[in-house]
């Protein structure tokens, strides 16, 4: 039998029609190769082969031919598995370059490479009291007063030091919080993103459902993705809406009806085509240490922002001000000193069957919480770590439950503190012990280093570390008391330049006796010298410097690694979803020849109905 007159120029119209299309696409995809996101289309075809006899009366043992080719979908180039090994990667540069943040920040106090600082400063006392041993320079006030400008300018760099952590640790409050800024912080970003997300997932969905295919927006939302993945751990799952997935509400029996076509008889003949929603969770660690899920974006389940989550971030630092009765409007106080950050995740308000839930998940500041982020996972979490962690100065809950210590902010401040407290607790014990040559009758009063608030001898910090006032304004001296009038300052050049603790915990003055209070018998001053760890106090500050150096130097190459395999999965990414000019241009040349073939074969069909019309039948006549 002949084949349908027609049916020829159909599978050629078929063969323009997609060949057009393919030209067109590869035309969207050259004219947006430098736009950011954007992901490589292509042309999702199949072929028109009809599974029935075509003519009623066909006894079935014609040969069928196919009738042309199918455009089912303009669909992305994209693998989902190196999306989510992206995803995973970015969290680690995001960790360390938030890590790697802080610590440029503490740099420029801890640094002195290229400027004189708390080292010198010590220094310059150890050299004054060098110059003040001889006996004619006891009584001279101006060398005492040297010294003890040489003291307040350690003071004031210890201060200093203190109060640059201090804006360090604010900025870091910033980035977690930009309520007090005009910029927002990671708590905003993050609820933008989520919010976004969700309403991208309505959008989408709706479009495919109408048979829009939407990919600009699904680009936008990939994008999302990926900048979410740097501040949090999250994990992306493609999934059906229950009313599709292919089960019943039990979530057991199957249900052939929600993704096949059925006949009369209940037998599948066609499959439906429903688009998917999109899932985001936020992975956390439970107490005992196992991965558990939060969802923070569920699809489109429910109406308006039903199906998004959220993250709360309450900082500490933000103290109710008590108003007087003509004060109605009072301000905040803000004390940046304090870490007690509370951050919550909250849970989308439905489950993806559409159940009302409310999970959420607390990061508390005090570490007791039952949950917290996996290691290396986001900018949040390095704030967190830098803001919360105190390393070996401070035993925190959080850093058993992840194994890994960080020296924060409060590590750094607690070194500054245990100089401060060291320096002055040496320097005032020698000069007490100096007031009298009767151990018994010393004069406690005769401290030189004293605790600003208050100008006491306790509760020293780094920030608050001062001269004694009454040293200032003459009560209190340097003492002269011993063997001979410069032996306190005999005593105080050998503290400077010993290593602490004192070998056996003990201190000796330069007549060999041991001093007061540096003898090894107040267990709270030898827990405190042990900290200097056998450095003297000039050494202990280099030595706080090389712990910084070694976190920047081992953290800046976790970073320059995290980036290169970052950048890695990105040219894996760009060879499947990028767009090749070359690639592009051999497309191109290979649709515009097969749309030729096309025009080629509908003129030769042209021709043969010619024949057939006008030549068929003309022998004979």
């Amino acid at each position: 039998m002949l084949r349908a007159t027609f049916a020829g120029f159909s599978t050629a119209y078929s063969a323009l029609q997609a060949n057009q299309k393919r030209l067109d696409i590869v035309g969207q995809n050259l004219s947006n190769m430098n736009t950011p996101g954007y992901t490589r289309q292509a042309l999702k075809t199949s072929s028109l082969n009809y599974t029935n006899p075509i003519a009623f009366y066909s006894n079935g043992s014609e040969t069928s031919v196919g009738f042309g080719v199918h455009m089912d979908a303009i669909t992305q180039l994209r693998d989902p598995y190196l999306d989510a090994q992206y995803r995973d990667q970015i969290q680690r540069s995001g960790y360390t370059d938030g890590i790697q943040t802080a610590l440029n920040r503490l740099a420029g106090i801890f640094d002195e490479s290229e400027i004189e600082g708390i080292r010198k400063a010590f220094g310059n006392i150890e050299s004054t009291l060098l110059n003040m041993q001889d006996a004619s320079k006891i009584n001279d006030p101006i060398f005492e007063s040297e010294l003890r400008a040489r003291i307040q300018a350690l003071t004031n760099m210890l201060n200093d030091a203190d109060r640059k952590i201090t804006e360090a640790e604010k900025d870091e409050y910033t980035r977690l919080d930009g309520s007090s800024t005009t910029q927002n912080g990671a708590e905003q970003k993050i609820n933008d993103i989520i919010k976004q997300i969700g309403n991208l997932n309505r959008k989408i969905k709706d479009n495919q459902i109408f048979g829009k295919p939407s990919l600009e927006l699904m680009d936008e939302r990939n994008l999302l993705l990926d900048e979410l993945a740097s501040y949090i751990p999250i994990e992306v799952t493609y999934y059906k809406d229950k009313d599709h997935d292919g089960l019943k509400d039990d979530g057991t029996t199957p249900a052939p009806s929600e993704n096949y076509y059925l006949d009369s008889n209940g037998n599948p003949y066609a499959k439906r085509d429903w688009p998917d929603d999109v899932r985001v969770d936020m992975l956390y660690v439970d107490e005992n240490g196992a991965t558990q899920r939060l969802t923070l974006v569920e699809g489109t389940v429910g109406n308006k922002e039903d199906n998004i989550g959220n993250i709360n971030i309450e900082l500490g630092y933000k103290n109710t001000y008590t108003p007087g009765a003509n004060d109605p409007d009072p301000p905040t106080v803000y004390d940046y000193s304090k870490t007690d950050i509370h951050v919550t995740f909250t849970s989308a308000k439905y489950d993806f069957k559409g159940t009302a839930k409310n999970d959420t998940v607390a990061l508390e500041a005090d570490k007791q919480g039952t949950s917290r982020l996996p290691d290396d996972s986001g900018s949040l979490q390095a704030s967190l770590d830098m803001l919360w962690k105190a390393g070996e100065n401070n035993n925190l809950d959080d850093d058993t439950i992840s194994g890994n210590s960080v020296n924060g902010y409060e590590f750094y401040r607690k070194q500054l503190d245990t100089l401060a407290e060291a320096f002055a607790t040496v320097i005032n014990k020698i000069n007490i012990a100096g007031s009298s040559n009767d151990p018994a009758n010393l004069d406690e009063s005769q401290y030189l280093i004293a605790n600003r608030n208050g100008n006491t001898d306790t509760g020293i910090t780094a920030g608050n570390i001062g001269v004694n006032t009454e040293w200032s304004n003459g009560t209190v001296h340097v003492s002269k008391s011993g063997e001979s009038a410069n032996e306190t300052i005999l005593n105080l050049h050998k503290a400077m330049s010993a290593s602490w603790p004192a070998s056996g915990g003990i201190f000796a003055g330069m007549d060999g006796n041991p001093i007061p209070g540096l003898d090894g018998t107040d267990a709270n001053v030898t827990q405190l010298l042990n900290k200097l760890k056998d450095n003297s106090f000039s050494d202990f500050t280099n030595y706080t410097a090389t712990i910084l150096a070694n976190d920047s130097y081992s953290n800046s190459n976790a970073l320059k690694t995290n980036v290169t395999v970052l950048n890695g999965i990105q040219e894996s990414r760009d060879s499947i979803s990028g767009i090749s000019l070359d690639e592009e241009a051999a497309n191109m040349m290979v649709f515009m020849s097969a749309y030729n073939a096309s025009s080629r074969l509908l003129t030769t069909l042209d021709e043969a109905l010619n024949i057939l019309i006008n030549n068929t039948g003309l022998v004979g006549r």
